[in-house]
């Protein structure tokens, strides 16, 4: 695939802009943790729903890709799953969120169970909330547009995704999360309108595909979609989820901004998936992921093309940059500042930054190993949800449970150890092991936990 000179030269400006925005800040000599990692707790309603709706889709290629394969089964595992945990989201959990005013997920952990659990908690939020799959996402697209090496074009998605993260923290991110809505959508409906220009309106589209891009199940068993539908928990215990109803100035912003973030979900997964559907009758990608890129190849005149990749550019940027941030107060001031005693009376920002670093090199490896965005999303939620669902909940909402240090640490841990040895069984393919999902035998362990701890809770009462 070859890019035209005008294409280009909108490439490199949307950088320049992007960096412009990003460094703009008002002159501090420190920053305080609440400023850096919270905006100060002044995130209004616009600023609440436009980053969070920018930061939802880093696996952009990865919609492609199954929506080419698979057609409108990507809505039920992609889209459907997580609008309905996020209304849970925004009913059961904004306003307690919002009015314990702690900085991070590990922070309730450590509240609730005792120090070492909040340790070992924000060492799995770690992993869970690596931004590896979409700096391998945004890797892959820099190697099929301009032909660098795979290492090279991961190391340059890394810096350029999370260079302005580090001065500015969280306010930096929302700033230019208001550029990367915009050109979400509008590189999108560019899309959507020159290949309806160039062969058959949507719901003439519709009529044409074949009945396995109709079916819900996409040709693929129904614990396999139901897989999906669990692991879209994860928003429960999304870091970024948490972030954002901490910063934002009082609860009510973080509830009705969750119910209108669905609004925009819904109205952009249309557009992905009537974009994912023409792609299939215009196109033969040699590899699927590449689906959006090649169709815009395909649809687009010169300009109109270079928007197209500015916005995928920017749909996967806005998820690098705040996965970056929140996996770097993870390392940064989760695990480091509570080991060091030393620096514990210390102001945690410049751990966090030293943490963007670590963070970049760690997620590069990452991608490296598991180079398929889609099969690192599963392959890390189904293994890692199970151990943090319910005890973050109960953290939460505490429904009475007392736990020992011990105890707590154990309800993590062992429903995490099943699922990997459940994952790990059935790469093997022995006979006597069941086809089963590594994500049920965690999740239902931790479900076993759960209700020996309630029990036993309730019996020491009684006695």
């Amino acid at each position: 695939m070859t890019i035209n000179k005008y294409d280009l030269i909108i490439v490199f400006g949307y950088f320049i802009i992007l960096f412009f925005i990003g460094f703009i800040r008002k002159k501090e000599d420190k920053v305080s943790q609440s400023e850096y990692i919270l905006s100060g707790r002044r995130l209004s309603l616009p600023g609440f729903v436009i980053t969070l709706v920018s930061t939802w889709y880093g696996a952009i290629l990865g919609v492609g890709e199954n929506t080419y394969l698979y057609g409108i089964q990507t809505w039920f595992i992609f889209a459907l799953p997580y609008y309905v945990f996020a209304i849970v989201y925004a009913i059961w959990l904004t306003k307690v969120i919002w009015n314990k005013n702690i900085l991070s997920i590990p922070d309730i952990f450590r509240k609730s169970y005792g120090d070492e659990v909040g340790i070992i908690s924000a060492i799995f939020i770690f992993v869970l909330s690596s931004p590896a799959p979409y700096i391998l996402s945004l890797g892959v697209l820099i190697n099929f547009i301009f032909q660098i090496k795979l290492v090279w074009c991961l190391l340059i998605a890394t810096i350029f995704s999370t260079i302005y993260v580090w001065k500015g923290g969280l306010s930096s991110i929302i700033k230019t999360d208001y550029l990367q809505l915009i050109l979400m959508f509008l590189g999108f409906f560019v899309l959507i309108g020159f290949s309806w220009y160039n062969s058959v309106s949507p719901f003439m589209l519709i009529k044409s595909l074949p009945d396995s891009h109709l079916d819900p199940l996409g040709g693929n068993s129904t614990q396999y979609v139901l897989v999906w539908f669990f692991i879209a928990v994860w928003t429960i215990i999304d870091p970024n989820f948490f972030q954002r109803c901490a910063a934002v100035k009082n609860p009510e912003i973080a509830k009705k901004g969750l119910l209108i973030s669905v609004c925009f979900w819904f109205l952009f997964d249309l557009m992905t998936l009537t974009a994912g559907l023409y792609a299939y009758i215009f196109i033969i990608p040699e590899n699927p992921v590449m689906t959006y890129p090649l169709l815009g190849f395909e649809v687009l005149p010169p300009g109109f093309l270079g928007l197209f990749l500015v916005s995928i550019f920017a749909i996967i940027m806005s998820t690098i940059d705040s996965m970056s941030f929140v996996n770097a107060i993870t390392i940064g001031r989760d695990i480091f500042w509570r080991i060091r005693k030393k620096d514990s009376k210390k102001n945690p920002v410049f751990l966090i930054r030293r943490g963007l670093f670590a963070v970049g090199l760690l997620s590069i490896l990452l991608s490296l190993a598991i180079p398929s965005v889609v099969k690192m999303i599963y392959t890390i939620g189904s293994i890692i949800i199970p151990g943090l669902i319910l005890p973050f909940i109960n953290a939460l909402k505490n429904f009475n449970i007392r736990t020992t240090n011990a105890q707590a640490i154990l309800w993590i841990c062992i429903p995490i150890t099943i699922s990997s040895i459940s994952l790990f069984m059935s790469k093997l393919n022995f006979e006597f092991y069941p086809d089963i999902e590594p994500f049920y035998p965690g999740m239902f362990a931790s479900i076993i936990i759960f209700s020996y701890l309630k029990i036993s809770t309730t019996f020491k009462k009684e006695i």
